[in-house]
């Protein structure tokens, strides 16, 4: 191998290993203060829950850190996610159970600084009795799966418009979508 292949060589091996590094490098060094979110509502948990995105996004195969403000008597149903997911608890105290239906009486209580490293697939719930504010941090894309699909707050609610034979309305489906007379 003559002197310029191995320089043609390196200088290929040392554009790769930029462009990796560049592909990865998060953007440039952030701080940011509590009073720098934007809390949104978040429709993918039950009402009452705010969203405050802090960096990449939850939808893409990236990291992603947000902050979930739950407020005071809140609960969310049992459900799962199909990534890793890191849950700290920044302030208030959260209850946390695993299972597929909602049981106050198999919980821990979480309080400010505990973190809890939910797998993908694993059944879980959460509850307050006070104002909590959460930090969760994984690698997208992120998505949860409500256990019970009549208590994702995402379906659509169908109003029955007329009662069939039986007394059983027929102008809705349990999903929540309409279906023919």
């Amino acid at each position: 191998m003559n002197n310029f292949t191995r320089a043609a060589l390196a200088l290929g091996a040392c554009a790769a290993i930029i462009t990796l590094a560049f592909a990865q490098d998060p953007g440039e060094h952030r701080t940011v203060m509590p009073d720098d979110l934007k809390w949104a509502k978040f429709p993918a948990l039950p009402p009452g829950a705010k969203i405050g995105p802090i960096e990449g996004s939850m939808a893409h195969a990236m990291p992603f850190t947000v902050r979930f403000k739950l407020p005071k008597d809140y609960e969310v149903p049992a459900h799962s996610h199909p990534v890793v997911q890191r849950i700290t608890v920044l302030s208030g105290t959260l209850h946390i159970g695993r299972g597929d239906k909602f049981d106050r009486s198999k919980t821990k209580s979480m309080p400010p600084g505990a973190i809890s490293i939910v797998r993908p697939g694993t059944n879980y719930f959460v509850w307050t009795t006070e104002e909590v504010i959460v930090q969760v941090h994984g690698v997208g894309p992120w998505d949860i799966a409500y256990i019970d699909p009549l208590e994702d707050p995402r379906r659509k609610i169908v109003e029955f418009r007329s009662v069939g034979p039986w007394g059983m309305p027929h102008s809705a489906r349990r999903d929540g979508g309409e279906q023919s007379p």
